[in-house]
């Protein structure tokens, strides 16, 4: 029996889920992903929570974009580029997305140990990421279901307007992503459902969305998409603010 009072790593954790789930004992799965946080991990879980899939194999993780760049970097950061990259269609759009699929028992567990599961559109609640990444986190669900926009205000003159906006079909997550940010730097921002009450939009006006994108943005060094980050630096441009 294992002592239930020790703290065993998140590999060994990920071993014992795996081989209890098979009823027996086996040779230690070997991962192809390093389980170790940074901003670019945080980043690329963020990514994960809003366009990655968790197979119901217990084993796949699947992720999707239409821009190659974000797969380049996926890829990277976790290093998976020996994986080849492939293509789905989809017919709602009719439009073509590049996709990345590996097997990793033990980073698909510890997407299941931080609250990642699968089908988890509608289920998804808080995730567990540390402190010090969770902006790190949050711009990778930004490029992933986020965006901004901007327009000029006809009621007054010279009043120009913008969002920062994420999108998820989970309202728990959303509640959480919303509380932790307004934990963290202190901004309300704001929460509608689009036009079919499938999801939700979380959105956050001129002032905060300054504030919001400075913390999300601290660091050329960092991964981004660089088309989302170009469109922020010209809707700034416009008032006279940068990152």
């Amino acid at each position: 029996m294992y002592n239930i009072g020790i703290r065993y790593p998140l590999e060994l954790l990920s071993f014992f889920r795996y081989t209890l789930a098979m009823g027996k004992r086996g040779p230690k799965p070997k991962g192809k992903v390093k389980i170790k946080w940074s901003a670019d991990f945080a980043y690329i879980v963020g990514l994960i929570v809003t366009d990655g899939n968790l197979s119901s194999d217990g084993r796949h993780i699947t992720f999707v974009s239409k821009d190659i760049e974000q797969i380049n970097n996926f890829k990277k950061c976790l290093g998976l580029r020996d994986i080849k990259t492939g293509k789905n269609f989809s017919g709602y759009n009719r439009q073509f997305a590049h996709r990345v699929q590996f097997g990793d028992i033990l980073f698909y567990n510890f997407l299941l140990s931080i609250g990642i599961t699968p089908n988890k559109s509608k289920t998804i609640g808080r995730i567990d990421i540390p402190d010090k990444h969770f902006f790190d986190f949050l711009r990778g669900c930004f490029d992933g279901d986020g965006c901004t926009y901007s327009y000029w205000d006809p009621r007054w003159k010279s009043s120009f307007m913008f969002y920062t906006e994420f999108v998820s079909a989970g309202g728990k997550h959303i509640s959480w992503l919303r509380e932790t940010i307004f934990q963290k730097i202190g901004i309300y921002g704001h929460v509608t459902k689009d036009s079919k009450g499938s999801t939700y939009q979380l959105k956050y006006a001129k002032k905060e969305s300054l504030i919001l994108l400075k913390k999300m943005y601290y660091s050329t060094s960092n991964l981004f998409l660089s088309r989302k980050k170009l469109k922020i630096d010209k809707m700034l441009g416009i008032v006279g603010k940068r990152l």
